[in-house]
């Protein structure tokens, strides 16, 4: 029916069933699986262009054409889609034992779909809507370069972690872009409910280009210089602009309930994730892995967990759901963060802190999966077709 169905339920699944695999790797010793590039790429490649892509195609495929009032992506483009992802996973996977023409199968598989996502989006992005739009395309666009550049090293043996460090520069940019749409309504839609007739909120562009700005600059000196006091100085400058950014959001007490108060908590674990890294390239300590878990299990984790509570029920005709474990699946996530980045100044305990953390984020999407998932494996109750939310 639409293809943020598909792209939602393999998300909320992957993120139960990799940490999970990723905590028996750490905690019990199990072993990962064979890929190139070792356990630790397995998991980043894992959790960014598994995970973290299947997400951000579901959005794309919804959000776009909403944005622009056109239609969404066909039945067939949604399979063909679905099936690319599972073909990018099963070479990745299989590259410790099928070697090099496993990884090309992969390799091709992920490229193919962010190629394939593009040319759907194209004709969205040439409306007069569109051009406000193009934001999300040379995104897109970028994150097809990245993936093309991962797995160029990696087939020439070559160590290939700065890719998917770029990779996650990118995403953030990206939500940085998505954000700006997504906060105007619901902040907005907050602010009607508690003072209606109260001055609304707006995103301020200045404000965001600013941010996307910097993280762009970082990530671009971090690819090119790993772990230099430029890559410092411009991730205090990421945080700080990201800090600047959440002064659009002081609204008063609209900002205190639950769904924008998840999107914030975003913005912040980013704000606090770039400060961390700058403070440790520039004065040393272990900071640099801690803000980077602060931007991938708090950033990443907390916006997608928001917008499959959000739209994965909008687009299925139906309204929020306010019971309370939205919020308490936001706080695992939230935990998750704190204790995987404070496991880097715990010593020998770091693998406890890092398992609490697995399990705090495997609940948390786990009850995505008992909330979520059969709204997204049925019909829409208000008998439309499709993605109209």
């Amino acid at each position: 029916m639409c293809a943020m169905r598909p792209f939602f339920l393999i998300a909320m699944g992957s993120a139960v069933l990799l940490i999970g695999l990723w905590s028996a790797v750490l905690a019990l010793g199990l072993p990962p699986p064979p890929v190139t590039g070792g356990a630790l790429v397995w998991h980043a490649h894992e959790l960014l262009l598994g995970f973290g892509l299947a997400a951000v195609v579901g959005f794309v495929l919804t959000a776009v054409p909403e944005f622009t009032n056109t239609p969404g992506a066909s039945t067939r483009a949604a399979r063909w889609l679905t099936a690319l992802w599972l073909l990018g996973r099963a070479g990745f996977w299989l590259s410790g034992v099928g070697g090099l023409p496993a990884l090309a199968v992969a390799g091709t598989a992920q490229f193919a779909l962010l190629a394939m996502l593009i040319v759907l989006l194209w004709p969205a992005f040439r409306t007069p809507a569109g051009q406000r739009h193009h934001a999300f395309g040379w995104a897109i666009s970028g994150l097809a370069l990245l993936v093309a550049g991962f797995y160029f090293d990696a087939l020439r043996g070559a160590y290939p972690m700065r890719w998917l460090h770029a990779f996650l520069g990118l995403l953030m940019v990206l939500i940085v872009v998505a954000m700006s749409r997504i906060s105007m309504r619901i902040v907005n839609r907050a602010i009607d409910q508690a003072d209606p007739g109260a001055e609304p909120y707006l995103a301020r562009p200045h404000r965001r280009n600013l941010a996307v700005l910097c993280i762009a600059l970082f990530t671009l000196a971090e690819f090119l210089h790993e772990g230099s006091r430029t890559s410092g100085w411009l991730a205090c400058a990421s945080a700080a602009a990201v800090f600047n950014l959440l002064g659009d959001w002081h609204v008063g007490r609209p900002l205190l309930r639950r769904w924008p108060l998840m999107l914030y908590a975003v913005y912040l674990c980013m704000a606090l994730g770039y400060a961390l890294m700058g403070w440790a390239l520039l004065a040393g300590g272990p900071g640099v892995i801690a803000g980077r878990h602060l931007l991938t299990v708090g950033t990443i984790g907390l916006a997608i967990y928001a917008v499959i509570c959000i739209a994965g029920r909008a687009h299925c005709g139906l309204a929020i759901d306010e019971r309370a474990w939205g919020m308490w699946g936001a706080g695992l996530i939230a935990l998750a963060a704190l204790l995987r980045a404070g496991a880097a100044w715990v010593g020998e305990y770091s693998v406890a802190w890092m398992a609490l953390a697995g399990f705090c984020w495997m609940a948390a999407f786990g009850l995505l999966c008992i909330f979520i998932a059969p709204v997204l494996l049925r019909a829409r109750e208000d008998g439309l077709w499709g993605c109209e939310g």
